[in-house]
């Protein structure tokens, strides 16, 4: 089998996993001991009824029991999974546990930015386990290159402590969450403090072109609107891993 096949037959489950873990965290319910039912009639849902997109496509995007519509979230994020798999596999080939590697830390940032997106704040409990992931991730790889990974993360939190210090100081109001602050630890954890602006003048380009885009949507930007910047962080820092890996 080709190294890059098996993570992209496992994306689709990933996907599902990843469906359940960004609906219910946020809203403090159990991830893996609660049975997945229907939304509109609360059945619980069978194992034919949980196959990643062959379910969804089967029955025509309804509940089997109550016929209400299922919505489009669980096979895009099925779909999403997929593509992280998918880039990956292109970016780093002939390494297949490199590739793993590349795919769960892309998989753990699509939850985070799809959290951060609907709800506007990234999780401790996802966010603070990459830290020593990318730690353990370094040792593996470049053992002589931990300490400056060790103080990337401690810099890149600090960086965006002060600068949502700063920004509240000089505002009035907060710009920057800590979350984001953590979230670029994890970058400095997983690429070394010299990686720190370039995740950061990516991210700033991928938030511009957000804000871009919903001024086009919505005819007009409001200067007040919170934008969430943990996808745009978390873009740039599994683009910028892959870039490292693949060079």
């Amino acid at each position: 089998m080709q190294d890059w096949l098996l993570p992209i037959l496992a994306a689709p489950f990933i996907g599902s996993f990843l469906g359940v873990l960004i609906r219910r965290l946020p809203e403090g319910r159990p991830v893996v001991l609660a049975r997945s039912a229907c939304e509109a009639c609360g059945t619980p849902l069978g194992p034919r009824d949980l196959v990643p997109l062959g379910s969804y496509l089967m029955l025509r995007g309804r509940c089997r029991a109550c016929g209400a519509p299922i919505g489009g979230f669980h096979p895009a994020v099925e779909l999403a999974a997929l593509g992280v798999a998918a880039v990956a596999a292109a970016a780093l080939p002939g390494d297949a546990a490199l590739l793993w590697l590349g795919c769960g830390l892309g998989w753990a940032l699509l939850a985070l930015a799809w959290i951060d997106w609907d709800h506007l704040y990234l999780p401790d409990l996802l966010t603070l386990p990459l830290v020593p992931a990318g730690l353990v991730a370094t040792w593996w790889l470049a053992p002589w290159r931990l300490a400056d990974h060790a103080f990337g993360a401690a810099l890149g939190y600090a960086a965006f402590r002060g600068l949502a210090w700063a920004y509240r100081w000089l505002r009035g109001r907060d710009g920057l969450g800590q979350g984001d602050a953590k979230l670029l630890a994890v970058a400095g954890a997983w690429l070394g403090w010299e990686a720190l602006p370039q995740v950061v003048l990516l991210a700033a380009l991928a938030g511009l072109g957000l804000a871009g885009g919903m001024a086009l949507r919505r005819g007009g930007l409001d200067p007040a609107a919170p934008l969430p910047f943990g996808p745009c962080l978390a873009l740039a820092l599994w683009l910028c891993w892959l870039q490292a890996m693949a060079s």
